[in-house]
C-alpha cells in the first residue's frame, strides 16, 4: 500500500529561484524571456533591471522575511517586480489592482506590508498606503543608477518567497505563505517533466494572486523559455506572439472557450490543465488538434504550492473519468479516513498532502492552521505534516487518483477557490439583508454560476440585485460575485431546522 502513497523523492539542490534564472541569464543574455503586447526584454535586460530594483530595495531595508506589496498592471514591470523582490531576499505579495480597493487594503494591512511597488495609474484607483510605496514611473530614473550585477543571495530555503491569499470562511480572506525551497521543489518537479520545447513560450494569462501564475512565470525563466504576458486568455486575436506560445496552463472553462472559437494556434504543443474537474470530452477536443500532444490534469491546493499531482493523459486511453494521477516529485499524498487512517484502494476517503511543497500555514491564523496542518503519522522521524485539502478522493487499483468532491461548502468555479461562507457573510451584512445564502448552480450542463438567495429584512419593500452586486463588488473580487439572486420569504429547512439547499428554486 504504501506505492500508492509515495512519489520518487527527487534532490533538489541549495540553489535559489533567481539563481535558477541567473544561469539562463549566463547562457543566453539576448534570448527574449518576456514579451507583453509589442514590447519585450531578454534575459540580460530582464536580470539587469530586476538587478536595479533589487539594490534599491535592499537599500531600504528588504531582506529576508520582509514583505513587499506588487500591485501593478500585467506588464513586463509585473515580471521585473516579482524577480527583483526575490533578488532582494524579500517575499512579495501579489495585489490585482482588478481587485475592489477595500480589499487590497486588507490584504496590504494584512500581511504587514513595508514596501509597495505601484504605478501612476494603479494608486490613482486603489488608494493603497504602507510604510513606503514605490512608483515605477517617479523612482524608474533612481532605480536605474542602482548596481547591474546580481546581488549575493541571501537567506534561505526557509525564507518566504510569497503570501498568497485565498478565500475565508470567516469573512475574510487567509494568507498562505511558502517557503522558497517548495518553489524550488515546483521548479525541479517541472523540469524532470516537460522537454525545452515544452516551455520555450508559455502563455502567462492569470493574475498573480492565483497560484497557476508561479508555474507560468518562474518554469520557463529557470529553463531558459519565453513568457507571453496577457491580460485575458480568452483575447488570443490580440495577443502579441500568438503564434510561438507553445504550452498553455489555464483553467478548464476558459480552455473549452479557447476550443469553441477554435482559437488555440498551432505552436501550442502542451496543454496544462487545473483547477477545476476535467472531463474526457474536453480532452479529447484538444487532442483534436494534432500539434497538441500533451495534455495534462495537474491538481492542487495554494497550500502545497500549486500543483500536487499530475496525470499525462494519453489521447487513446481516456476512460469515463479523467484521474488526477500520481504526486509530484517529493510530494506524498494519503486518502484517509476520520481517524487518519488509511483507506483501502477504491474507498473514498479525504486527501492528505505533505512532502516539499507544503506552505508554512497561514499568517497570524495559529488556530487554522494547526486545524489544517496536522502532524503526519506515517512519518518515521517525526516532525511532519500534512495537510488536510477537504478534498475527498479514491485510489485506483492503477496506483492513480480520482477526485471526489468538497467535503465541506468550499467551491472551485473557473479555478478559483472559493467559500461560500465568505460571500454568505458579507451579503448579510447589507443593511437590508436579513438572511443569505450562495450556493453554485449547474442548471444547464456545463454552465456552472454563483447564485445569491435572500430573505429580506421586515419592511423592507424592494431590494435590487444589481444593488446588491454593487455592494458585493465594492468588498470583492468579481469572481466572487453571484450572477443570479432569487429573494425569498423564508430559507426552506430540513427537519432539524438546518437550511435546506436542495430545496433553493432555480433563479
Amino acid at each position: 500500500m504504501d506505492d500508492y502513497f509515495l512519489s520518487r523523492q527527487a534532490v533538489c539542490p541549495e540553489i535559489h529561484v533567481q539563481e535558477m534564472f541567473e544561469e539562463q541569464v549566463g547562457w543566453r543574455p539576448e534570448a527574449v524571456a518576456v514579451m507583453y503586447e509589442e514590447q519585450e526584454l531578454t534575459y540580460g535586460e530582464l536580470n539587469r533591471r530586476a538587478n536595479q530594483l533589487a539594490w534599491y530595495l535592499k537599500g531600504l531595508g528588504v531582506g529576508p522575511e520582509v514583505r513587499v506589496g506588487i500591485c501593478v498592471e500585467r506588464s513586463l514591470e509585473m515580471i521585473v517586480g516579482l524577480m527583483g523582490i526575490l533578488k532582494a531576499g524579500g517575499a512579495y505579495v501579489p495585489l490585482d489592482p482588478s481587485y475592489p480597493a477595500e480589499r487590497l487594503k486588507f490584504m496590504a494591512e494584512d500581511a504587514d506590508v513595508v514596501v509597495l511597488l505601484t504605478q501612476e495609474r494603479v494608486q490613482e484607483t486603489t488608494t493603497l498606503s504602507c510604510p513606503r510605496v514605490i512608483c515605477w514611473e517617479q523612482e524608474w530614473a533612481a532605480i536605474q543608477q542602482e548596481s547591474c550585477e546580481n546581488p549575493a543571495s541571501c537567506g534561505d530555503r526557509e525564507n518566504l518567497a510569497y503570501l498568497i491569499y485565498t478565500s475565508g470562511s470567516t469573512g475574510r480572506p487567509k494568507a498562505v505563505g511558502i517557503r522558497r525551497g517548495s518553489v524550488l521543489a515546483l521548479l525541479h518537479w517541472a523540469e524532470e517533466v516537460y522537454e525545452e520545447e515544452d516551455i520555450a513560450a508559455v502563455l502567462a494569462s492569470t493574475s498573480i494572486c492565483f497560484d497557476l501564475s508561479v508555474f507560468e512565470i518562474f518554469v520557463p525563466l529557470s529553463r531558459g523559455g519565453r513568457i507571453v504576458v496577457v491580460k485575458n486568455v480568452l483575447d488570443w486575436a490580440e495577443i502579441a506572439g500568438r503564434k510561438t506560445v507553445t504550452l498553455v496552463n489555464t483553467v478548464p472553462s476558459a480552455m473549452a472557450e479557447l476550443v469553441r472559437l477554435k482559437a488555440l494556434p498551432r505552436s501550442v504543443r502542451v496543454v496544462n490543465l487545473a483547477g477545476e474537474a476535467l472531463s474526457p470530452m474536453l480532452v479529447k477536443q484538444v487532442y483534436a488538434q494534432e500539434t497538441v500532444n500533451k495534455v495534462f490534469n495537474l491538481y492542487g491546493p495554494s497550500e502545497d504550492t500549486t500543483y500536487s499531482t499530475w496525470e499525462c493523459l494519453q489521447r487513446d486511453e481516456l476512460g469515463a473519468g479523467v484521474a488526477i494521477g500520481r504526486p509530484i516529485a517529493n510530494t506524498q499524498a494519503y486518502v484517509l479516513g476520520p481517524g487518519m487512517e488509511a483507506v483501502a484502494v477504491g474507498v473514498v476517503g479525504e486527501l492528505h498532502l505533505g512532502g516539499e511543497g507544503l506552505a508554512r500555514g497561514y499568517l497570524d491564523r495559529p488556530e487554522l492552521t494547526a486545524e489544517r496542518f496536522v502532524p503526519n503519522p506515517f512519518s518515521q522521524s517525526g516532525g511532519e505534516r500534512l495537510y488536510r485539502t477537504g478534498d475527498m478522493a479514491r485510489w485506483r487499483r492503477d496506483g492513480k487518483l480520482d477526485y471526489i468532491g468538497r467535503a465541506d461548502d468550499q467551491v472551485k468555479l473557473r479555478g478559483y477557490r472559493i467559500e461560500l461562507g465568505e460571500i454568505e457573510k458579507v451579503l448579510g451584512s447589507h443593511e437590508r439583508v436579513e438572511q443569505a445564502v450562495v450556493m453554485v448552480r449547474e442548471d444547464q450542463p456545463g454552465m456552472k454560476r454563483l447564485v445569491g438567495y435572500v430573505v429580506k429584512k421586515a419592511g423592507v419593500e424592494v431590494l435590487l440585485e444589481k444593488e446588491l452586486q454593487t455592494y458585493l463588488k465594492q468588498r470583492m473580487p468579481e469572481y466572487m460575485v453571484p450572477n443570479a439572486f432569487a429573494f425569498l420569504e423564508q430559507m426552506p429547512l430540513t427537519l432539524n431546522g438546518k437550511i435546506d439547499r436542495k430545496k433553493l428554486p432555480m433563479p
